[in-house]
């Protein structure tokens, strides 16, 4: 129980011992104004029940109060949910979004590297083919030489077995 309302229970305890200790002066008739006639009533009785009814009208302005905060707080949670749901919503739009431009930049630096690797592959074709010629013309080359060098032999053996002094 808060401090409140341990104060505001007090005050009503005091008063209903007031009206229970003083009950017979306040159901004593007296003759009392009410602005336009005079009537005889008690006095003290009417003041309390104009308490009492003060004391309703109070709770009820205070229920109606409560149940209004009530609402208001739950229509703002309710918007505080709907921008939440928002908010979730964007931020995965936004990791879509981030994941989609990740996999394009994916797709493109792979189709980089098969240009580069369908480049390179190309290139090492032509030096093979480069190479083989140049290998085939060294061949060629070399196998003139050792021909041309068979010849010389072939004649030398031949000019000495015939007596003939070398050509050269």
């Amino acid at each position: 129980m808060g401090l409140r309302t341990g104060v505001l229970l007090v005050v009503v305890l005091l008063i209903v011992a007031l009206a229970a200790l003083n009950w017979g002066l306040l159901v004593t008739p007296t003759a009392m104004s009410v602005g336009f006639m005079q009537v005889t009533a008690p006095f003290g009785l009417i003041m309390l029940g104009l308490t009492a009814l003060l004391g309703i009208f109070f709770v009820a302005y205070i229920v109606y109060l409560q149940s209004s905060i009530l609402m208001e707080t739950r229509r703002h949670t309710k918007e505080m949910q709907a921008q939440r749901d928002l908010a979730d919503k964007a931020e995965a739009s936004r990791f879509t979004e981030l994941r989609n431009f990740l996999e394009a930049q994916e797709n493109a630096h792979m189709a980089r590297n098969a240009e580069r690797h369908a480049a390179l592959l190309a290139r090492v074709e032509q030096l093979e083919t480069v190479f083989k010629t140049r290998s085939d013309q060294s061949d060629n080359t070399i196998a003139a030489h050792i021909g041309q060098l068979e010849d010389r032999f072939d004649r030398r053996a031949s000019a000495s077995a015939a007596g003939m002094p070398p050509a050269v």
